[in-house]
């Protein structure tokens, strides 16, 4: 009697262990939003950088803008997003610019991204809004604005990389005193921007 007794505890004790057992054989999960176990993917980007664009729809400008530029990117997948970009340009790199201009964007557009060699990745977006000058009296108030650019970031860690990008705004501006020749109608100006900054996933 004893003896089935002891028999009977000694077969429970491993049968209790056996799931423990079991389980530590099993492959551990991937965390939720990773690819094959590797970094944690961020649908979310915020950039924040230096700004530049030149000066082509006022008059006799001789000297681009400096300012800020930034940026916010909802990812939907590896290679595709939707940006919303925001600029303002106020400190000319020279002196020489008639009054004292200013320029600020919003714009938005599709974005795609790639890695391109280790910590190297690359992207190209198409970006579409509206354009305001200010200080000069510009016609229209509010331009529509749109273009195409790109650039290239070095990736520091997880969430923080090194942006270095281009683009060439269209807007479409009159001539500043105008009024009897051209009545004011618009006339396209090109002018290209450039930013350098950080950008931060979440």
């Amino acid at each position: 009697m004893k003896r089935t007794l002891l028999l009977s505890i000694l077969a429970v004790i491993p049968a209790a262990l056996m799931p423990l057992a079991a389980a530590s054989q099993v492959a551990p999960s991937v965390e939720k939003g990773s690819v094959g176990g590797g970094d944690k993917t961020y649908n979310w980007e915020a950039f924040a950088g230096f700004g530049y664009t030149s000066l082509n729809q006022v008059n006799q400008s001789r000297s681009g803008l400096m300012g800020v530029n930034l940026s916010v990117t909802r990812d939907f997948g590896k290679y595709f997003g939707v940006t919303a970009d925001g600029a303002y340009y106020k400190y000319a790199i020279v002196s020489g610019n008639p009054g004292a201009p200013t320029v600020d964007a919003v714009l938005f557009g599709p974005v795609v991204h790639a890695e391109l060699y280790g910590k190297f990745s690359g992207f190209a977006h198409a970006l579409m809004g509206g354009e305001h000058t200010g200080g000069e009296s510009q016609t229209p108030n509010i331009s529509f604005a749109g273009g195409v650019g790109g650039g290239l970031e070095y990736k520091l860690g997880p969430r923080l990389s090194l942006r270095a990008s281009g683009d060439d705004i269209a807007s479409s501006f009159s001539l500043i005193n105008n009024s009897k020749a051209l009545g004011y109608s618009p006339h396209l100006h090109w002018n290209s921007r450039a930013a350098f900054g950080a950008v931060y996933r979440f």
